[in-house]
Protein backbone atom coordinates (compact mmCIF):
# COMPACT_ATOMS: atom_id res chain seq x y z
CA UNK A 1 0.00 0.00 0.00
CA UNK A 2 1.24 3.48 -0.78
CA UNK A 3 1.20 6.10 1.95
CA UNK A 4 -1.30 8.94 1.84
CA UNK A 5 0.05 12.46 2.25
CA UNK A 6 -2.22 13.63 5.05
CA UNK A 7 -2.23 11.93 8.48
CA UNK A 8 -5.62 11.24 10.09
CA UNK A 9 -6.62 11.95 13.67
CA UNK A 10 -7.73 9.22 16.06
CA UNK A 11 -10.21 10.52 18.69
CA UNK A 12 -8.07 11.63 21.61
CA UNK A 13 -9.82 9.58 24.30
CA UNK A 14 -9.29 6.42 22.28
CA UNK A 15 -5.76 7.28 21.14
CA UNK A 16 -4.80 7.48 24.81
CA UNK A 17 -5.90 3.88 25.31
CA UNK A 18 -3.83 2.34 22.53
CA UNK A 19 -0.95 0.13 23.67
CA UNK A 20 2.36 1.97 23.59
CA UNK A 21 3.69 -0.49 21.02
CA UNK A 22 0.64 -0.26 18.75
CA UNK A 23 1.76 0.70 15.23
CA UNK A 24 -1.35 -0.21 13.21
CA UNK A 25 -4.88 1.09 13.65
CA UNK A 26 -8.02 0.48 11.64
CA UNK A 27 -9.88 3.75 12.16
CA UNK A 28 -13.60 3.43 11.42
CA UNK A 29 -15.66 6.62 11.67
CA UNK A 30 -19.41 7.08 11.28
CA UNK A 31 -21.34 10.33 11.00
CA UNK A 32 -23.35 9.71 14.21
CA UNK A 33 -24.61 6.93 16.49
CA UNK A 34 -27.51 6.11 14.15
CA UNK A 35 -25.35 5.70 11.03
CA UNK A 36 -25.39 2.32 9.32
CA UNK A 37 -22.31 3.05 7.22
CA UNK A 38 -18.93 4.64 7.71
CA UNK A 39 -15.40 5.01 6.41
CA UNK A 40 -12.37 2.97 7.44
CA UNK A 41 -8.70 3.88 7.10
CA UNK A 42 -5.60 1.72 7.59
CA UNK A 43 -3.29 3.86 9.74
CA UNK A 44 0.32 3.10 10.55
CA UNK A 45 3.16 4.75 12.43
CA UNK A 46 6.84 3.90 12.47
CA UNK A 47 7.28 4.54 16.21
CA UNK A 48 5.05 5.54 19.14
CA UNK A 49 6.15 9.18 18.88
CA UNK A 50 5.54 9.42 15.14
CA UNK A 51 2.36 10.65 13.42
CA UNK A 52 -0.20 8.22 12.06
CA UNK A 53 -0.35 7.98 8.27
CA UNK A 54 -2.96 6.33 6.08
CA UNK A 55 -1.89 3.35 3.97
CA UNK A 56 -3.89 3.05 0.79
CA UNK A 57 -7.28 4.51 -0.02
CA UNK A 58 -10.12 4.77 2.49
CA UNK A 59 -12.62 1.92 2.59
CA UNK A 60 -16.38 2.17 2.55
CA UNK A 61 -17.96 0.00 5.27
CA UNK A 62 -21.41 -0.91 6.53
CA UNK A 63 -22.26 -1.04 10.22
CA UNK A 64 -25.05 -2.35 12.42
CA UNK A 65 -28.64 -1.89 11.28
CA UNK A 66 -29.32 0.15 14.42
CA UNK A 67 -26.08 2.14 14.31
CA UNK A 68 -23.51 2.21 17.08
CA UNK A 69 -23.46 1.44 20.81
CA UNK A 70 -20.80 1.69 23.53
CA UNK A 71 -18.75 -1.49 23.44
CA UNK A 72 -16.52 -3.34 25.89
CA UNK A 73 -12.90 -3.28 24.78
CA UNK A 74 -9.66 -1.58 25.77
CA UNK A 75 -11.11 1.93 26.08
CA UNK A 76 -12.13 3.49 29.39
CA UNK A 77 -14.97 5.56 30.78
CA UNK A 78 -18.73 5.49 30.57
CA UNK A 79 -20.85 5.74 27.48
CA UNK A 80 -21.42 9.38 26.50
CA UNK A 81 -24.87 10.82 27.03
CA UNK A 82 -27.30 9.58 24.42
CA UNK A 83 -25.21 6.50 23.55
CA UNK A 84 -26.60 3.14 24.63
CA UNK A 85 -24.41 0.36 25.99
CA UNK A 86 -24.07 -2.59 23.65
CA UNK A 87 -26.18 -5.63 24.46
CA UNK A 88 -26.97 -8.96 22.83
CA UNK A 89 -29.16 -8.68 19.77
CA UNK A 90 -29.27 -4.87 19.65
CA UNK A 91 -28.11 -4.70 16.02
CA UNK A 92 -25.40 -2.15 16.87
CA UNK A 93 -21.71 -2.09 16.04
CA UNK A 94 -19.49 -1.38 19.05
CA UNK A 95 -17.79 1.95 19.75
CA UNK A 96 -14.32 1.78 21.29
CA UNK A 97 -10.83 0.31 21.00
CA UNK A 98 -10.58 -3.38 20.19
CA UNK A 99 -7.86 -5.94 19.56
CA UNK A 100 -7.98 -8.02 16.37
CA UNK A 101 -6.74 -11.43 17.53
CA UNK A 102 -7.69 -13.76 14.67
CA UNK A 103 -8.60 -13.99 11.00
CA UNK A 104 -11.05 -16.57 9.70
CA UNK A 105 -12.97 -17.57 6.62
CA UNK A 106 -14.46 -20.27 4.45
CA UNK A 107 -12.07 -19.40 1.62
CA UNK A 108 -8.43 -20.43 1.48
CA UNK A 109 -6.01 -18.61 3.75
CA UNK A 110 -4.99 -15.36 2.03
CA UNK A 111 -1.43 -15.30 0.78
CA UNK A 112 0.72 -13.16 3.06
CA UNK A 113 -1.65 -13.33 6.05
CA UNK A 114 0.14 -12.82 9.37
CA UNK A 115 -2.75 -13.08 11.83
CA UNK A 116 -3.64 -16.46 13.35
CA UNK A 117 -5.99 -18.20 10.92
CA UNK A 118 -9.12 -20.33 11.34
CA UNK A 119 -10.47 -22.06 8.24
CA UNK A 120 -14.22 -22.23 8.84
CA UNK A 121 -16.28 -25.26 7.85
CA UNK A 122 -19.90 -26.28 8.36
CA UNK A 123 -18.79 -27.62 11.75
CA UNK A 124 -17.87 -24.15 13.06
CA UNK A 125 -20.46 -22.13 14.96
CA UNK A 126 -20.57 -18.66 16.50
CA UNK A 127 -22.24 -18.94 19.91
CA UNK A 128 -24.58 -16.07 20.80
CA UNK A 129 -26.61 -17.88 23.48
CA UNK A 130 -25.79 -16.10 26.80
CA UNK A 131 -26.51 -19.31 28.72
CA UNK A 132 -23.69 -21.19 27.01
CA UNK A 133 -20.23 -21.47 28.51
CA UNK A 134 -19.01 -20.87 24.95
CA UNK A 135 -20.81 -17.53 24.62
CA UNK A 136 -19.01 -15.09 22.32
CA UNK A 137 -16.74 -17.80 20.90
CA UNK A 138 -16.32 -19.69 17.65
CA UNK A 139 -16.43 -23.42 18.33
CA UNK A 140 -16.21 -26.68 16.41
CA UNK A 141 -19.28 -28.68 17.48
CA UNK A 142 -17.34 -31.90 16.92
CA UNK A 143 -14.91 -30.90 19.67
CA UNK A 144 -17.10 -29.40 22.43
CA UNK A 145 -20.36 -30.54 23.99
CA UNK A 146 -23.42 -28.62 22.83
CA UNK A 147 -24.99 -26.40 25.52
CA UNK A 148 -26.46 -23.70 23.26
CA UNK A 149 -29.56 -22.90 21.23
CA UNK A 150 -29.75 -21.32 17.76
CA UNK A 151 -26.02 -20.88 17.03
CA UNK A 152 -24.77 -18.96 14.02
CA UNK A 153 -23.15 -20.95 11.25
CA UNK A 154 -19.71 -19.71 10.28
CA UNK A 155 -20.42 -20.72 6.67
CA UNK A 156 -23.61 -18.74 5.94
CA UNK A 157 -25.23 -18.96 2.53
CA UNK A 158 -24.84 -15.19 1.95
CA UNK A 159 -21.05 -15.57 1.93
CA UNK A 160 -20.38 -12.87 4.51
CA UNK A 161 -17.82 -15.04 6.32
CA UNK A 162 -15.76 -15.88 3.27
CA UNK A 163 -13.05 -13.79 4.97
CA UNK A 164 -13.11 -11.92 8.24
CA UNK A 165 -11.42 -10.99 11.49
CA UNK A 166 -12.54 -11.28 15.10
CA UNK A 167 -13.17 -7.94 16.82
CA UNK A 168 -12.36 -8.49 20.51
CA UNK A 169 -15.54 -6.93 21.87
CA UNK A 170 -16.48 -8.34 25.28
CA UNK A 171 -13.19 -10.24 25.68
CA UNK A 172 -14.27 -11.63 29.06
CA UNK A 173 -17.34 -13.19 27.36
CA UNK A 174 -19.76 -11.60 29.83
CA UNK A 175 -23.25 -12.95 29.08
CA UNK A 176 -25.73 -10.65 27.41
CA UNK A 177 -23.51 -7.74 26.45
CA UNK A 178 -22.81 -8.71 22.84
CA UNK A 179 -21.18 -11.61 21.05
CA UNK A 180 -19.44 -12.69 17.86
CA UNK A 181 -18.57 -9.23 16.57
CA UNK A 182 -16.50 -9.46 13.41
CA UNK A 183 -15.13 -7.63 10.45
CA UNK A 184 -16.44 -9.47 7.41
CA UNK A 185 -17.61 -9.30 3.82
CA UNK A 186 -20.78 -7.31 3.23
CA UNK A 187 -23.84 -8.85 1.62
CA UNK A 188 -23.99 -5.90 -0.77
CA UNK A 189 -22.96 -2.21 -0.72
CA UNK A 190 -25.16 -0.32 1.72
CA UNK A 191 -26.68 -3.40 3.39
CA UNK A 192 -26.18 -3.03 7.18
CA UNK A 193 -25.04 -5.80 9.48
CA UNK A 194 -26.30 -7.28 12.75
CA UNK A 195 -23.54 -5.47 14.65
CA UNK A 196 -20.37 -6.14 12.70
CA UNK A 197 -18.24 -3.98 10.38
CA UNK A 198 -18.43 -5.12 6.76
CA UNK A 199 -16.79 -4.30 3.44
CA UNK A 200 -16.21 -5.77 -0.01
CA UNK A 201 -14.37 -9.07 -0.38
CA UNK A 202 -11.40 -7.40 -2.08
CA UNK A 203 -11.10 -4.79 0.67
CA UNK A 204 -11.46 -7.41 3.40
CA UNK A 205 -8.61 -9.38 1.85
CA UNK A 206 -6.48 -6.21 1.60
CA UNK A 207 -7.07 -5.35 5.25
CA UNK A 208 -6.32 -8.86 6.49
CA UNK A 209 -3.03 -9.11 4.62
CA UNK A 210 -1.98 -5.67 5.88
CA UNK A 211 -2.60 -6.45 9.56
CA UNK A 212 0.53 -7.55 11.40
CA UNK A 213 0.27 -8.90 14.98
CA UNK A 214 3.86 -7.78 15.59
CA UNK A 215 2.55 -4.21 15.26
CA UNK A 216 -0.20 -4.75 17.85
CA UNK A 217 -3.09 -3.73 15.55
CA UNK A 218 -6.30 -2.26 16.96
CA UNK A 219 -9.68 -1.23 15.64
CA UNK A 220 -10.82 2.21 16.76
CA UNK A 221 -14.50 2.64 15.96
CA UNK A 222 -16.25 5.92 16.75
CA UNK A 223 -18.23 8.87 15.48
CA UNK A 224 -16.71 11.83 13.68
CA UNK A 225 -15.77 14.47 16.25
Amino acid sequence: MSAAVEPLTIPAAFAARLPSNCRQVLLCLAADSKATSGTLWCLEREEPAKAWKARGASIRVTLGRHGLAWGIGEHAGRAPRGIEKKREGDGCSPIGVFALPQAFGSLAKPRGLKLPWLRCTAHHLGIDDPRSIYYNQIVDHRVVACDWNHPETMVPSNGCYQLGAVIAHNPANKPGVGSCIFMHVWQAPGVPTSGCTAMSLDEMRRVLVWLDPAKQPRLVQAMVE
